[in-house]
């Protein structure tokens, strides 16, 4: 059996969005699955709209999910000599054409099929031309189509898709300032770079009849084609940037994991049982192209976030601590013990990093004001207390506990036995102690909050409010 090679292909006029990663993922799923290789190409033969921004991101965004490529990433724009070579040859053999029809000859042509109600096409009028040619126009060359029967091919996801060759034009491969157009130079690449199965978005499907005639005409081996339904919205429309529709870098800065979007993207539009769960090393021994689904698939932003929330959950402290400073986080100066309850309470409370990151600096940061309704609603006698809570010395003995759950769970039996001394509900003490500790009602549980804060800083957000007035 040959080896499989496949590859992403993407033009670098926008960055890479998940539809175009979920592409890739699959091609490199369906290589390493073989033990074939995944190729990388940019095609950038629009040299008006490329971006090299666009271009680095891709190859950045490869790295960060940690698709490896194989070989060179080849660029389509330093190629144009060889698909000039490849159009002269199909001329020479009576394949291609020199095509003089004026820009104005051709759209006067098509308003004049549309006045007919005809498909606006090309009428071959220069496809056996053997007069003199124009002195006065660059010339296109076009493939010779053929005329009648029809192009089939079998879709790996699709299955049998055929085209009558009277839908076909003799379509342009080479321009006439000389730069070639997609069809033409996607066909010639992936004969050249081994390319055997070709996985695509199936906004490709209509492309495909006409690069089988390109490989036809320069006698190249035809790969196998699956063409994958697009991802849609969660209302089954077009995914727009409100759905998800962004940059697969931005994904990082919104505190997503590549492991968590890797796994989230898999499932669109593939499945294995009723697993949910894959790792990459899973999904290279797991998937198969066969069973790639072939209606669209919808984006679903809740599984997206319990997925991220998964893999933070997984995440061993050293690593969490490395990607919250991406974040500006800084731990270094916590103690572990400490540092380990943290990284325990807001695991269970963060879906994304961002809010991992959020919590903590909500921890770290000065206080500068009180949740105004919070304060409105606190009682009288708590906010008092609280200066005497800070006095005492019973209290703080609890933060020299051993560790620091243990310390969390003796600090709470301690403001139970404060608040019976002090004749006071605890469900009065403990609203105030938040509000203390964090300014706002919610976050992580107080206790917990007492130990990461610490003693002295505790103490000093007590002593804050009880002595606050608005």
């Amino acid at each position: 059996m040959p080896e499989i090679v496949t590859r992403f292909a993407p033009s670098p006029t926008g960055y890479l969005h998940i539809g175009g990663l979920r592409t890739a993922l699959f091609n490199y799923l369906h290589a390493r699955k073989h033990g074939g290789k995944f190729l990388l190409r940019i095609e950038d033969t629009d040299l008006a709209r490329n971006s090299q921004d666009a271009a680095q991101a891709i190859i950045e965004s490869f790295k960060w999910v940690g698709l490896e490529c194989d070989g060179e990433v080849i660029y389509q724009s330093e190629r144009f000599p060889l698909y000039a070579s490849y159009a002269k040859k199909l001329v020479e053999e009576g394949k291609a054409y020199y095509c003089y029809m004026s820009k104005d000859e051709l759209e006067a042509l098509r308003e004049s099929q549309r006045t007919q109600g005809i498909t606006p096409r090309y009428d071959n009028r220069y496809r056996d031309f053997s007069g003199t040619p124009p002195s006065d126009v660059e010339p296109v060359i076009r493939i010779k189509a053929p005329l009648e029967g029809e192009i089939a091919f079998d879709d790996g996801v699709k299955g049998r898709i055929c085209v009558q060759a009277k839908e076909l034009d003799d379509f342009i491969i080479l321009r006439s300032d000389g730069s070639p157009t997609y069809n033409f130079v996607v066909a010639i690449d992936d004969a050249l770079m081994g390319v055997t199965d070709v996985i695509r978005g199936d906004d490709h499907t209509s492309n495909t009849p006409k690069q089988i005639l390109i490989y036809q005409a320069l006698g190249f081996a035809i790969p196998k084609f699956y063409h994958i339904p697009m991802i849609l919205n969660p209302e089954g429309k077009k995914l727009s940037k409100r759905d998800g529709a962004m940059g697969v870098m931005d994904y990082k800065l919104m505190g997503y994991l590549p492991e968590a979007l890797l796994n989230f993207l898999v499932r669109l539009g593939w499945s294995y049982e009723d697993k949910e769960i894959f790792s990459l090393q899973e999904m290279r021994e797991l998937f198969d192209a066969k069973d790639i689904n072939s209606s669209a698939s919808r984006y679903n932003q809740e599984k997206f976030l319990w997925l991220n929330q998964h893999y933070i959950k997984a995440c061993d402290d050293t690593r969490l601590e490395a990607l919250l400073g991406e974040f500006g986080i800084n731990l270094s100066t916590l103690q572990a013990e400490r540092k380990s309850l943290l990284f325990s309470v807001l695991k269970d409370r963060s879906k994304t990093l961002l809010e991992f990151a959020a919590q903590i600096k909500d921890l770290q940061s000065q206080l500068e004001s009180y949740d105004e309704k919070m304060l409105s609603k606190l009682d009288p006698a708590a906010k008092t207390l609280l200066g005497e809570l800070a006095l005492d010395s019973g209290f703080a003995e609890r933060f020299h506990t051993p560790s620091a759950s243990k310390a969390a769970q003796a600090l709470e039996s301690y403001l139970h036995e404060f608040a019976e001394a002090k004749g006071i509900k605890i469900g009065k003490l403990m609203p105030a102690l938040r509000l203390a500790l964090l300014g706002k009602p919610g976050g992580i549980g107080v206790c917990e909050a007492l130990v990461i804060i610490g003693e002295s800083e505790s103490i000093k957000r007590l002593n804050a409010l009880s002595t606050y007035t608005s």
